[in-house]
């Protein structure tokens, strides 16, 4: 197990590369503009041209994560740290075995691994989905 100084320096180092302009501007539109709700709307983001931006986000959560399944950072630290892996998993959960049939089913493993496993957390992703769709509607009612 990680010392929590180990943790810690991981969690940064994470956090400084997802400050890279690329990454950034790839969750800001994850977060911000994606909204599947079917799989023909996932499959249209992977035919277009945000097809770099899905798999930039959900391979670097993926990542991350994958350093919490395998005990290099503590797990609850990095909870603590990153909640805007909730969001993201949030835009895909409902679509994940379909996803899985087009990606492979390893697609985004980690992160459901991680994600998953906090107390409750169906009700939590639901909550962003639905916060989600609102601000979706906003934004299409403005335009």
């Amino acid at each position: 197990m990680p010392t929590p100084y180990e943790s810690a320096k991981l969690i940064l180092q994470i956090f400084e590369m997802r400050r890279e302009t690329v990454i950034r501007e790839a969750r800001l539109w994850f977060v911000r503009d994606f909204n599947p709700e079917t799989i023909d709307d996932f499959k249209t983001a992977l035919a277009g041209p945000h097809n770099p931006h899905v798999r930039m986000v959900v391979g670097y959560w993926d990542m991350a994560c994958s350093l919490v399944v395998h005990d290099a950072i503590d797990r609850q630290m990095f909870l603590d740290a990153n909640g805007e892996i909730f969001a993201t998993f949030a835009k895909f959960q409902h679509l994940l075995p379909q996803v899985r049939e087009i990606s492979g089913p390893n697609f985004a493993k980690h992160v459901e691994q991680v994600v998953m496993s906090v107390p409750g957390i169906e009700e939590r992703l639901e909550t962003l989905r639905q916060r989600f769709r609102a601000m979706a509607a906003a934004a299409k009612a403005g335009s």
